[in-house]
């Protein structure tokens, strides 16, 4: 048999990573349902799930303990251990590590056969992995074997009947455990056993009427084999269905494979596949309303004015409450649209509080240098301005003398001290325009630069506040679908079925010899 037991364990550690992640972002309902199957599982596992286990049950005298040692071609008295009767489990394991699987069973260590080192033919090995249990009769009187039967009836991968021509249509059996076991029919076998009891000419009469009581039972399919554990009709075609059912994943790991495949789909439900949320967009969309909660922009303008004017001490009040808390609303409702209400509360924890983002982005803002010194070449500029109006002022006097003969310097003189003082005039205008102009281009470079700022540090404040945690959570959502994903069956096994050409009552033909001649079980479906 294929081994099972590292993929289901990885699949198992998977499905409980993705639990832990989960934590409390799940309904309690998909929390407890898909701890359960992580628990069970791992119980499962513990016991071994390539194991075949394969249950002889069936009435007192109806020959269960001699099929069993016919199966397994040994018996107790041979390996010097006492024969079993039919009052506690015993066991005969095709392997060496069922000890475990068999004590929580509770099997009995003398009540033990194990044929690992009998694998001395290719019939044998063809069994490598078989438990064979002989359960106790089911029409006993002795407490407690309906716990044990019970106990076992989830660990089988077939369940074998074994009925004799006399009790075949107990009530007992059929109302206290066939009828209950129709959800097995498809690992369930019947055995008609000492059917060489039987004349030639009644068993196919005795097989259909043992089909019809299985019909009335609602296991229509279940296949009933004629055998005799005296004449050895039928055992070796048995040995060949356990061969097949050995050939199958057990039952215990398909149903470890099932239990974990639902409750990967029931934590799927629980985290959407896509969650379409990207920061970049909305951090852009949500710097802007902070930058308008705290006044971002007529802080630069005031900056702006201050630089061109020479004076003023603008500063960034505090933000804006309401504008800060619906902000943060509109995040949430953004990145957990598409999240299940758990997970929408686990994000709105994970977050700042309203209160938390204002503190910080009045922490931010405030470290914010607001720069209203004017230019560098102020102080030169202002002095070259001056300088050139006192020139002019000087020359404009000297030039007025002249003209009124005061100050005797000729015409050409005069001319050309009106020329200086003109000239120096335009000077003086020229010094200033340009140094005006300074002072605007360094405002405005100024209030850019708080806007920059201030963007950025409110950006800082969106992502350390609102961006890493909202991120950190999308992750671990993502991280669960994916190990989700992971715990996912990979491709159920198919239930046991037998072909419908497999042995019942109106296909036995009598040999020559009287004996019962069954078709061979080897073309059973795996």
């Amino acid at each position: 048999m294929t081994s099972h037991d590292a993929t289901l364990g990885a699949r198992t550690e998977d499905l409980g990573r993705a639990l832990q992640i989960a934590g409390s972002r799940l309904d309690d309902t998909v929390f407890g349902k898909v701890a359960s199957s992580v628990a069970g599982v791992r119980e499962r596992l513990a016991l071994g799930v390539d194991h075949t286990v394969v249950a002889l049950a069936g009435g007192t005298g109806s020959g269960k303990s001699s099929t069993f040692n016919k199966i397994s071609r040994l018996t107790f008295a041979d390996v010097g251990v006492k024969r079993p009767t039919t009052a506690k489990v015993t066991a005969c394991s095709w392997s060496d590590d069922a000890a475990t699987l068999l004590d929580w069973l509770g099997v009995e260590r003398e009540r033990r056969i194990t044929r690992a080192g009998e694998l001395d033919s290719a019939d044998e090995a063809a069994l490598s992995g078989l438990v064979l249990l002989d359960l106790p009769d089911h029409d006993s009187v002795a407490p407690g074997h309906r716990e044990v039967v019970d106990k076992v009836l989830p660990l089988v991968d077939l369940l074998v009947w074994v009925v004799d021509p006399q009790k075949y249509a107990d009530d007992a059996l059929h109302t206290g455990y066939l009828r209950d076991s129709s959800g097995m029919r498809a690992s369930t076998v019947v055995v008609l056993n000492q059917i060489d009891t039987v004349p030639v000419g009644q068993r196919d009469n005795l097989v259909n009427d043992v089909k019809r009581l299985l019909r009335d039972d609602g296991l229509d399919d279940v296949p009933v084999i004629a055998a005799s554990s005296k004449t050895d009709i039928g055992i070796e075609d048995l040995r060949g269905l356990l061969e097949q059912t050995v050939a199958r994943r057990s039952v215990s790991a398909g149903r470890a494979a099932g239990e974990l495949d639902a409750a990967a789909t029931l934590l799927l439900s629980q985290t959407p596949s896509e969650v379409p949320w990207h920061i970049d967009t909305v951090l852009e969309r949500e710097v802007d309303a902070l930058a308008r909660a705290a006044g971002l922009e007529s802080v630069a303008a005031q900056v702006g004015a201050a630089v061109r004017n020479g004076y003023g001490s603008p500063e960034f009040r505090n933000p804006d409450p309401d504008s800060i808390a619906l902000s943060r609303s509109r995040w949430l409702t953004g990145s957990g649209e598409s999240l299940k209400p758990g997970w929408q509360r686990s994000l709105a924890e994970s977050v700042a509080s309203a209160r938390d983002v204002a503190g910080a982005v009045s922490a931010a803002l405030q470290s914010i240098t607001l720069d209203t010194r004017g230019p560098t070449t102020q102080p030169l500029t202002r002095r070259l301005a001056l300088g050139a109006v006192l020139l002019a002022v000087l020359l404009g006097i000297a030039t007025v003398l002249a003209s009124m003969g005061i100050l005797p310097v000729g015409d050409t003189w005069t001319t050309v001290l009106g020329v200086l003082a003109v000239v120096a005039a335009v000077a003086a205008l020229v010094v200033f325009l340009v140094a005006m102009q300074m002072r605007r281009a360094l405002a405005a470079r100024r209030a850019q630069g708080v806007i920059a700022s201030g963007r950025a540090a409110l950006e800082r404040v969106l992502q350390q506040t609102l961006g890493v945690p909202t991120q950190k959570l999308l992750d671990e959502h993502r991280a669960v679908r994916e190990l989700a994903q992971s715990a996912r069956d990979d491709g159920p096994s198919v239930p046991l079925r037998v072909e419908e050409n497999t042995t019942t009552g109106s296909q036995i033909r009598v040999s020559s010899t009287g004996g019962a001649r069954l078709p061979d079980l080897r073309s059973v479906r795996a």
